[in-house]
């Protein structure tokens, strides 16, 4: 398992849910947090929260459909100075449930490609060349396990493309200590999942952050969340290195 104590680590979609839960773990584990939002207002308490745990970390703000807010946000980051060794694109965004789904807009598509699959995208292009040179790199992209509901088409078709991508990604940087891993937390009673799901928020931990940890330089491998419930972070990177690549 790597050591993360004192890297710096950008987490997407902090301001609440599983985003904010990793945040909170993360801190625990010693690392440096840069918080997301789509204002700062948002995750202020959790800074103050982070900060109390005596770790560094500030918050950065921007609206990720929007990709000059995203660019600005990434420009902001490299003049902070912080050296970003880890990233957790937890942000994410399910459009609408269309039960005429013969119907879906195709308004659909373009708000969850910008957002569940350009950002993230954007910010992985921005940070691994600068991983791959100093030699170090994680990387988890959160996906979903969502599968055979045209009703959410525009999500479940956004979160794929960003699996093919990472995963394609992932192999080229093959020989590499970077590791590009996906992360699915299940469905979970957050504002995204809704009151009725079945998997509380905790349960995503440590299963949400797992690729973060693991040591043996394989990437592209897909980490439900749930498959880690109430496992220890050793416990856990050990199951999750024991999960074979797609290559």
């Amino acid at each position: 398992m790597v050591d993360l104590n004192g890297k710096w680590v950008l987490i997407t979609g902090a301001s609440r849910g599983i985003g904010r839960l990793s945040a909170l773990f993360m801190a625990e584990q010693g690392c440096n947090l840069i918080l997301h939002s789509r204002t700062k207002e948002g995750t202020k308490g959790l800074l103050e929260e982070v900060l109390a745990k005596g770790v560094s970390a500030f918050s950065v703000a921007a609206e990720l459909s929007n990709m000059d807010e995203v660019d600005a946000m990434l420009k902001y980051i490299d003049e902070s100075g912080a050296q970003v060794d880890v990233v957790l694109n937890n942000a994410g965004l399910q459009i609408a449930y269309r039960t005429d789904y013969m119907s879906t807009p195709m308004d659909d598509y373009e708000k969850s490609f910008l957002i569940n699959t350009m950002a993230p995208m954007k910010i992985c292009y921005h940070f691994l060349p600068k991983m791959i040179e100093r030699g170090f790199g994680r990387i988890v992209n959160t996906t979903s396990g969502i599968a055979l509901e045209a009703e959410q088409a525009g999500y479940s078709a956004s979160k794929a493309a960003l699996n093919k991508v990472t995963i394609d990604l992932g192999y080229k940087i093959k020989g590499t200590d970077v590791i590009m891993s996906l992360a699915d937390p299940g469905w979970c009673r957050t504002d995204l999942g809704g009151p009725n799901a079945p998997n509380a928020p905790e349960s995503t931990i440590p299963g949400i952050v797992v690729g973060a940890f693991i040591n043996d330089g394989k990437s592209g491998r897909i980490f439900g969340a749930q498959d880690f419930k109430g496992m220890s972070l050793e416990d856990a990177v050990k199951k999750a290195e024991s999960y074979a690549a797609p290559y």
